[in-house]
């Protein structure tokens, strides 16, 4: 037992490194995207070759990748939930990142949800003191239907003008695809016949990258990818305990847990909310 409780605070760790790696990708790949022609679903050939023409660029996709790569050791150390509510942790730091790591320029919303992510790891933390988290394969049907309904719900998001800023739009729908990406992932770590989702892993991941670079011209880093990292991190926390069927720990610990998960969620939440404002966007930070 001792070992698999070592294994889970492993995976904790590497998640929290996932999510600095992540978040700092994106901060630089916003930057150079800014700096580009504008991208179109309709010519993906010429907007690929436009990406992997910036130097600037090319570095932060590495580093994406690279923080992905830990992620999914971390997911086969940890639960899903509870690998998630550590990686959005990084929507308070990528905050951090687009004011320099000075909490005064962010506003009163931004401040709060940087505040509550660091409570809410506090929260998970002592949650997890003493006991032994686990998960369980999920049903083949609840997977299908589970990532069939979001990659919908993010196709629809594409191809459908709404009310919402066409950076969150765009924003949301990424984070739905990198959802089931991450959900794909987790699947993946349980080995046999789960391998198959190497196929929704990829897919989700390609597009997701490329619907949050196209977000990336229609708004602030913060909105596009706080918004995504949002919606990335929630719809597993909940399909952990849906389709994995991972229990909360009970009594005063399990109740730590909820606060925590909520913490965390709204952190992202204030910070989605605040960067979609017209008039909240984090001022940019001068190019080096």
């Amino acid at each position: 037992m001792e070992d698999v409780v070592a294994d889970v605070w492993a995976g904790l760790f590497l998640a929290l490194v996932s999510a600095l790696a992540i978040n700092w990708a994106y901060t630089m790949e916003h930057k150079a995207v800014a700096a580009l022609p504008p991208l179109s679903f309709r010519r993906p050939t010429r907007s690929l070759g436009l990406l992997l023409g910036s130097r600037r660029w090319v570095i932060g996709f590495a580093t994406e990748t690279a923080g992905w790569l830990v992620y999914v050791v971390a997911l086969g150390l940890a639960p899903l939930s509870l690998v998630q509510a550590v990686s959005a942790s990084g929507i308070a730091v990528l905050a951090l990142l687009g004011v320099r790591g000075h909490p005064s320029l962010l506003s009163r919303h931004e401040q709060l949800a940087v505040g509550l992510a660091l409570i809410g790891l506090v929260l998970l933390a002592i949650s997890l003191v003493g006991i032994n988290p686990s998960s369980h394969a999920p049903h083949g049907v609840g997977v299908v239907i589970w990532l069939a309904a979001a990659a919908g719900a993010a196709i629809t998001l594409i191809a459908v003008r709404t009310r919402l800023a066409r950076a969150a739009a765009l924003g949301l729908a990424a984070g739905l695809l990198f959802a089931d990406g991450d959900i794909s992932a987790k699947l993946v770590s349980l080995g046999g016949i789960w391998f198959l989702a190497l196929i929704p892993l990829i897919v989700c991941y390609a597009a997701g990258t490329g619907v949050l670079q196209t977000g990336f011209q229609h708004g602030s880093a913060l909105t596009a990818a706080g918004i995504a990292t949002l919606v990335t991190n929630a719809v597993p926390i909940a399909a952990g305990f849906v389709l994995f069927a991972e229990a909360l720990p009970s009594g005063a610990q399990g109740v730590i847990q909820v606060a925590a998960f909520a913490a965390i969620v709204a952190s992202a939440g204030f910070l989605g909310s605040s960067a979609a404002r017209p008039d909240s966007a984090i001022p940019a930070s001068p190019a080096p």
